[in-house]
């Protein structure tokens, strides 16, 4: 009892803050990533009629953290950092109870939507803990550590949800997502102190949510990058639903799914890393228009010589298009949230809510219409990229024209 009170009340050191803050964090990708290769037994066990309406399963989670982000944000604001996440964790892991014993397949979106709303509280709520405890450099030493952890986890959690897949089934997947959830929520608690004092919260009052969306849309810079956020989100999503019909089933590469998922995961890590260095050469604003302008024009090509060639596009042409394509997003990525929210001054923490709400409702839509009109081939998902980068091209001109 007495080494539980001393634990309580020593703040964790700078490594220990880091390791919690990215456990936090990389709840919400490995609860996504590592569903992936059990989708097709799920949509078996769950008698799915239509192969594409499995690809649900990863809709839905971004649906709920849609929603659950207009939530938390504000109320950690209010209530402080610790109530808010206690609240998220405590949704996300009975979603992950109704999902790991759903018996139907509305009960497992059920399930995975509240997993989406739960997860969305660590997402918002730990970028504000840094925020309160650092600034400058220390807060970017604090975020490229925890950058790293993210980028990581989507590399390695397909491979993991195969092996847990493989070892003991699908519910043993949200299994495991139940057990890391109540290991972050019990060190978070011993551990981490509020970090918000009471005199520094703000009131929580859909008034205050209400105006400072007015104030976002009106604003043609913030508006215009979080409308551009949502499309190439949007094109993301529609290749994570996608991917494991077309690996798995398209290209018959059966359990090598998850690495060669992997390696298209790694593109995006890699850009995330050398963003920071891209970004003091080049500047954000060029990198975003340069990486949509190559990511549409390489994405009209190879839906040409798709649609041209008479079988389907050769595998190690569609793995560097794939590579290419994702290392622009992933520069695309490190961009476009700081753009959206570099007009905002003060209002930074409802801000960021109110952007990621709209841009990742829209990326839902988005993402679920090009998933389910896979039809066999990589036409859709090619398509997609091709229209939503021409389209964010279209928008980012919009809004930075004066």
């Amino acid at each position: 009892m007495e080494l539980l009170k001393t634990a309580v009340k020593s703040r964790p050191s700078f490594a220990e803050f880091v390791v919690l803050v990215s456990t936090l964090m990389a709840l919400t990708a490995l609860s996504i990533d590592a569903m992936l290769p059990a989708l097709a037994q799920i949509g078996t066990d769950l008698q799915v009629q239509d192969a594409n309406s499995r690809q649900l399963v990863i809709s839905m989670i971004f649906l709920g953290l849609s929603v659950g982000q207009l939530f938390f944000g504000p109320l950690s604001d209010s209530v402080g950092r610790k109530p808010a996440v206690f609240s998220g964790l405590g949704v996300y892991m009975g979603g992950a109870i109704l999902s790991m014993f759903a018996v139907n397949f509305p009960m497992m979106l059920a399930g995975r939507f509240l997993q989406g709303i739960g997860a969305s509280a660590p997402r918002a709520v730990t970028l504000a803990l840094v925020r309160d405890q650092f600034a400058g450099r220390q807060m970017a030493r604090v975020m490229s550590f925890v950058m790293t952890v993210f980028i990581l986890v989507p590399m390695l959690a397909p491979s993991l949800g195969q092996v847990i897949l493989q070892g003991a089934g699908w519910r043993a997947i949200f299994g495991v997502f139940l057990l890391l959830a109540v290991i972050a929520l019990v060190w978070f608690a011993i551990r981490q102190p509020e970090t918000l004092a009471p005199e520094n919260r703000a009131p929580f009052t859909p008034g205050r949510i209400f105006k400072t969306t007015k104030l976002i849309v009106q604003n043609r810079l913030a508006f215009g990058y979080t409308i551009t956020a949502g499309l190439v989100s949007g094109a993301f999503i529609g290749y994570l639903n996608s991917a494991q019909q077309v690996f798995q089933e398209q290209y018959a590469l059966g359990d090598l799914f998850s690495i060669y998922f992997g390696i298209v995961a790694s593109a995006i890590g890699l850009a995330s890393l050398l963003n920071s260095r891209l970004v003091l050469h080049f500047g954000m604003r060029v990198l975003v228009r340069s990486a949509l302008l190559i990511t549409s024009i390489l994405s009209a090509i190879v839906l040409v010589s798709t649609l041209l060639l008479p079988e389907q596009l050769p595998f190690a042409v569609f793995m560097a298009y794939l590579m290419l394509s994702f290392f622009c997003v992933g520069i695309l990525f490190g961009n476009l949230n700081s753009l959206a929210m570099e007009p905002l001054g003060q209002m930074a923490g409802i801000g960021a809510a109110i952007v990621g709400s709209l841009s990742t409702f829209i990326s839902v839509l988005l993402g679920t219409f090009i998933g389910q009109s896979y039809n066999g081939t990589i036409v859709p998902l090619v398509t997609g990229l091709a229209v939503l980068s021409g389209l964010s091209l279209l928008v980012v001109g919009w809004a930075e024209a004066n």
